[in-house]
């Protein structure tokens, strides 16, 4: 009795993994984990500084220090990315 585990990852028939396919899949869940951490630490940082008093809502200022303080945070993460990516990008051609 065959168990049909490969094709829980991607497998094509006879039960063999395709490891290109599970890369993939594992590339996605690295890409959305990561979207996760970047929403939920903006969250706390701008949260932490722009909300004096936690209420029913949020007033003019707090809406714009909400919004600047994201659009900071936002171009901060896209800079080290890029020169995150970059270095990567030398390291492996000086391999």
């Amino acid at each position: 009795m065959e168990s049909g585990f490969g094709s829980d990852f991607g497998g094509s028939g006879g039960g063999k993994l395709d490891p290109g396919l599970i890369m993939e899949q594992v590339k996605v869940q690295i890409a959305v984990a990561n979207a996760q951490e970047l929403l939920q630490r903006m969250t706390d940082k701008c949260f932490r500084k722009c909300i004096g008093k936690p209420g029913g809502s949020l007033d003019n200022s707090e809406q714009k220090c909400i919004a600047m303080c994201m659009d900071r945070y936002m171009d901060a993460w896209n800079t080290v990315s890029r020169a995150y990516n970059s270095r990567l990008q030398r390291e492996r051609a000086n391999m």
